[in-house]
């Protein structure tokens, strides 16, 4: 009897082991660059999440794929983006310590990236990383999600989470679960975008397996043994580096192709699209080991374009960085995935909503959540024969992205991050950028700590909630240039501007296009009029407004129209408690910044609720 109790005893144990149970408030799937974000925003509001990570890193993109150089926002250093940077200041000594190489303002070494996320995150006490760990399925039961993982050991173990969120690379846990989604180029029907394709197909952007290179001395030899199918046509042409977008025509620089991604400590990203090493490998819908032969290919292609620049271009200098990564084969230890599955979302963030804002039926700037003001951005360099769209020709100014991107069009419970989220195949170049997918990972954690704490469904949380929560941790709503969280009015101008009352000027501009909200400019009487109708109809049959510059006198005659009347006096305090210089008189003109003080103190527009379309409730 005794040995059979023992034997059930370790029996149990054993069962309990191996199908240990975890539980908590936000499940997050990839600790990529959304994965992260999403894990630190969470915790820091109160809310605990279990990050499933299948490397030894953080980051993603930014670090296991080596995509150490910054693409965009650098005048919209966006909450935890700024942070992030602020880390890379603070380690390398400066701003002018991480512009070593000119595709970025910020470069920095994929380790060293990897320690700065690993650092944030070990000050969190409500976030667990589980590293080494593959998701096998997720299941709701009862309104919770069940998710199955395997561990370093292979061993099986479950997580009990109240929301989930897929950060994967490719949008996997989405398509297991079946939730409907959007791959490759887009047809206009979809998208109503006049760039867009006649016909849809499944064709994505090329993608690359990084390498990181460091300068060994003028005197070292580190050519690598020669690859398999190599020929050095292959490459021919690769020191191009004219660049449309900038009108600048030098086509035959090989150092300053190789400068391109430089790193601190003399190191150097192999990122490089123009006969370098991306390459086309559609492998989003294959198995996880049909994936791993796939890439075989990509690393071989990055092998022979290293062989080139050692061999043919005479960097002999330059050799594989066996310290970088905690790889055999010195490679990172994930691909740079440009494109994956897209969501059908609540939202279509579409060409149209960034190019023109204020004209579409759709409204999404007010929904605003993330911001971004990198072009249009395609890599089709290794397909051959990919339909043609002239991206040289779409110029778009800054833009702000939905929160009806992350959140599945049918589908309750879950939260879509990474480069999943609900954008159209163009527009996916924008969005794909390390600065997006950072504040994309920083809104999901908001709406997943604001579902857990509210005991609502994603879907149900309040857009304005989730953006004034955003605005209090130094997070852009809007993609103004000239509102950093540096102006004492930050969130005010923000919140203004997500209200449509008063509008920006887009500015399409090089490689860091631009949104201008002009807080010093004059407002005329009719534009803030105008901007008012929709929050009060019955200024639509009102044509009083002047188009001369607005004065106190004008604002409360106004005021008068919407019956909300104020006095000299309730201006004046409600500037005061803004810090700003009170007005003389009422013959004193108002600007957009004391306008939008005056807005938002006096009719409280921000809190009027909007959909996931951006419309008014």
């Amino acid at each position: 009897m005794r040995k059979f109790f023992i034997l059930f005893s370790l029996f149990v144990i054993t069962l309990t082991s191996a199908y240990a149970q975890l539980k908590t408030d936000v499940i997050i799937v990839g600790g990529g660059a959304s994965g992260t974000m999403a894990a630190i925003q969470s915790a820091r509001l109160g809310v605990k999440s279990i990050v499933i990570e299948e490397t030894v890193w953080l980051g993603g993109m930014l670090t296991s794929a080596g995509v150490s150089a910054i693409d965009g926002n650098h005048n919209m250093p966006s909450g935890l983006w700024g942070e992030f940077r602020s880390h890379l200041y603070a380690y390398y000594g400066g701003p002018a310590a991480v512009e070593t190489g000119w595709v970025s303002n910020t470069l920095f070494e994929p380790k060293v990236g990897n320690q700065i996320l690993q650092k944030m995150v070990a000050a969190e006490p409500n976030v667990k990383v589980l590293y080494e760990s593959k998701w096998k399925s997720a299941e709701k039961k009862n309104g919770d999600w069940v998710l199955t993982y395997a561990d370093s050991k292979n061993k099986i173990h479950t997580i009990e989470g109240k929301v989930l969120i897929d950060a994967t690379e490719l949008g996997d846990v989405m398509a297991s679960l079946k939730v409907p989604y959007y791959l490759g180029m887009d047809s206009k029907d979809l998208t109503k975008e006049p760039f867009a394709l006649d016909q849809a197909n499944d064709i994505i952007q090329d993608m690359t397996y990084v390498v990181t290179l460091k300068d060994f001395g003028p005197n070292a030899n580190k050519t690598i043994k020669k690859p398999k199918n190599y020929s050095k046509e292959e490459f021919a042409g690769c020191c191009d580096v004219s660049d449309p977008a900038t009108f600048n025509k030098d086509n035959n620089d090989c150092f300053k192709m190789l400068t391109y991604g430089r790193l601190p400590n003399n190191k150097f990203m192999i990122n490089w699209p123009k006969k370098g090493n991306d390459i086309y490998l559609n492998i989003i819908e294959k198995s996880p080991e049909e994936r791993v032969n796939a890439l075989e290919e990509a690393k071989q292609m990055t092998l022979r374009f290293v062989y080139y620049i050692q061999h043919e271009l005479g960097f002999k200098n330059l050799g594989i960085d066996f310290d970088e990564y905690p790889t055999k084969d010195g490679f990172p230890m994930i691909p740079y995935h440009r494109e994956s599955r897209r969501v059908v979302g609540k939202s279509l963030f579409a060409l149209q909503h960034i190019m023109t804002p204020y004209e579409t039926p759709e409204k999404y700037y007010r929904a605003g959540v993330i911001v971004g003001d990198y072009p249009i951005d395609h890599h089709h360099y290794k397909y051959g024969n990919a339909p043609e769209i002239d991206f040289v020709k779409i110029r778009v100014p800054s833009y702000n992205v939905p929160l009806g991107v992350l959140l599945p069009k049918d589908y309750e419970g879950l939260i879509i991050a990474e480069k999943s989220i609900g954008s159209t195949n163009i527009v996916n170049g924008a969005t794909r950028l390390q600065p997006v997918v950072l504040g994309i990972g920083q809104a999901s954690g908001v709406l997943a700590a604001l579902s857990v704490k509210q005991n609502k469904l994603p879907s149900q949380v309040s857009i304005r909630d989730v953006q004034s929560t955003l605005l209090d941790h130094k997070a852009y709503i809007m993609p103004y240039f000239d509102v950093p969280t540096t102006d004492p009015q930050f969130k005010v101008l923000h919140k203004i501007g997500a209200t449509g009352v008063i509008k920006a000027v887009g500015v399409p501009y090089k490689w860091a296009n631009q949104t201008w909200f002009y807080p010093e400019r004059e407002i005329s009487e009719y534009e803030l009029m105008e901007g008012l109708r929709l929050y009060y109809p019955v200024l639509n049959s009102v044509w009083t407004a002047s188009g001369k510059a607005l004065t106190v006198a004008g604002f409360q005659d106004l005021m008068k129209e919407i019956k909300k009347e104020i006095s000299l006096e309730q201006v004046n305090t409600l500037l005061k408690k803004q810090g700003l210089p009170v007005v003389t008189g009422e013959s004193a003109l108002l600007n957009r910044r004391y306008t939008s003080v005056l807005l938002d103190a006096h009719l409280a527009l921000f809190e009027k609720e909007i959909d996931h379309s951006g419309n008014l409730k």
